[in-house]
């Protein structure tokens, strides 16, 4: 029986694990060891004195229908109404013989998909969309700018040699200046300019505004391609009851039940090499002392950095790339209020009538907030109380030891909350019933310094057979949690099949054929 070591215990490692154990029991003794003491990585979930906090907001989403059916076995969709549909009376699709979220906890809600950007206190859709009230709101003058723009663009294509291009060939100048520029420097803190084109193609994929026109055309002839619909225009999709970490906190009994073992508060900081284009063993640090932790396969998902960093005999070039590979970190305060000042203005009813947005978009640069998530959208059963509170996250981009990431948990949510009334969002002499600030490091891999030489840390990566590299920040590339979990599906693959080339592994999220197209029924 071989001997698995998974480092981290976030989407990757522990699809990988439940993977490795359901399709061979008997072949493989699996051990994954987690830094933290939450499961979940980013995909956490944050319990608060009764309210749970989702961290960047995760919808269950996908075009891979394997991530989707996977989803599903292992909670499975809604058979009845939830507590919000039953008081609003709104209808759902609900899986036939499906659980009742009212009665049990494991079971996957089906949301609303409804993200609207904030700028100069209006509301815009998400991608930006041609309706009149898009129109209405940026004044006619800005509508027809912005549409010479994007014809400009078309005819005079950019080199698409770093992010600003990629946006300005999509949307033309004057929208990427309202909705792209400002916000895009406040999450990475660096100008597009200076950005990788790679991050649009990641997360962007096929979105223009030709995208936007045909979805559009597409709902008036009441016509949709579901194989074709880009994932930033999505109008549904599923959600844990009590978020999304509750799905990897579900996924981690389940894999504890095949025999699988979770070491918790272990951070690896060494990886012990053999000279022979193996990994020999690692060491781990936890309560206070060392141990050494032998294996035959090592499944990474830690950063890249950090993992390169604890190697022995790493050549010089090899070395410097991986200490240069930067990264975003992430701070959320929660705030429970009474109420928000925004108004529902839309045909979508929801309790209390709050606005029905799952997370709005800031764009406002005279502002730090990035985003601002309402949770009660996400879930009802993540507010304690969703009829009578307002559960929010206010998600700040910035640097670990940076000035905003050492202010004290008061410091910064008193900031928070000044930023939230400054912007209209909630009055001035508003309640505050609860507060909470979470931080998170390594949220965000970045794609800009030393990233532009990352083929060669990949090639040196893959000379160690028995080393396989998984996840968003196991491959420093911004992957959705899909993706994550597929690089974890190709790699048991790979290990089960005793195939050598990791290619398979590393161009999860990289094919545009992955990006914008589902795939087909039966393919692998």
């Amino acid at each position: 029986m071989k001997n698995i070591v998974i480092i981290g215990a976030g989407p990757a490692g522990l699809t990988a694990g439940y993977e490795l154990l359901k399709k061979a029991p008997n072949d493989y003794q699996v051990t994954i060891y987690e830094e933290s003491d939450a499961i979940g990585g980013i995909s956490k979930t944050v319990k608060h004195n009764g309210n749970r906090m989702d961290i960047g907001g995760h919808r269950f989403f996908s075009k891979d229908k394997a991530v989707m059916q996977w989803w599903q076995d292992m909670m499975p969709r809604q058979g009845k109404p939830s507590f919000d549909d039953i008081k609003l009376k709104r209808e759902k699709k609900l899986a036939e013989g499906g659980p009742d979220p009212e009665q049990t906890d494991r079971v996957m809600l089906v949301r609303n998909r409804v993200s609207r950007i904030y700028y100069k206190h209006k509301f815009f859709d998400y991608p930006v969309s041609l309706k009149w009230e898009t129109i209405k709101n940026m004044g006619f003058g800005t509508t027809m700018v912005a549409g010479f723009s994007y014809m400009k663009g078309t005819i005079a294509k950019k080199p698409e040699d770093s992010l600003e291009n990629f946006y300005i060939n999509r949307f033309g100048r004057k929208l990427y200046s309202m909705f792209f520029e400002g916000y895009t420097e406040k999450l990475w803190g660096r100008h597009p300019r200076e950005i990788s084109a790679d991050w649009g193609s990641q997360r962007v994929k096929g979105l223009s505004i030709m995208a936007v026109i045909k979805d559009m055309f597409s709902k008036i002839g009441g016509k949709k391609d579901t194989k074709k619909v880009e994932t930033s225009l999505i109008e549904e999709f599923y959600y844990p009851k009590f978020g999304p970490g509750q799905l990897w906190e579900t996924t981690a009994k389940e894999f504890e039940a095949l025999g699988g073992k979770i070491v918790m508060n272990a951070k690896v900081t060494r990886i012990n090499t053999d000279g022979t284009g193996k990994i020999e063993s690692i060491v781990c640090e936890k309560d206070g002392g060392e141990s050494t932790i032998f294996g035959d396969i090592f499944i990474s998902s830690m950063p890249v950095k950090d993992l390169v960093a604890g190697m022995n005999d790493v050549p010089e070039k090899e070395a410097a790339i991986a200490a240069g590979l930067p990264y975003r970190d992430f701070v959320t305060v929660g705030l429970l209020l009474e109420k928000l000042e925004l108004k529902n203005e839309t045909p979508i009813p929801t309790l209390g009538n709050i606005v029905p947005d799952c997370w709005i978009y800031v764009q406002d640069v005279g502002v730090k907030l990035g985003r601002i998530q309402i949770f009660n959208n996400w879930s009802p059963y993540m507010v304690q109380d969703p009829e009578h509170n307002v559960w929010i996250g206010l998600e700040y981009f910035c640097a670990e030891g940076d000035d905003f990431w050492n202010m004290t948990d008061e410091e910064c949510i008193a900031f928070a909350i000044k930023e939230l009334k400054s912007m209209g969002v909630i009055e001035q002499d508003a309640v505050i019933r609860d507060s909470h600030r979470e931080r998170i490091k390594k949220a965000y891999p970045a794609y800009f310094d030393t990233y532009s030489e990352i083929d060669t840390l990949i090639a040196y990566l893959n000379k160690f057979e028995n080393l396989y590299c998984v996840g968003r920040n196991g491959q420093h590339r911004y992957n959705n949690m899909d993706h994550s979990m597929a690089t974890s599906f190709e790699a048991v693959k790979n290990i089960l099949s005793g195939e050598t080339d990791k290619k398979n592994i590393w161009n999860v999220n990289t094919e545009k054929e992955y990006h914008e197209t589902a795939k087909e029924e039966g393919d692998k």
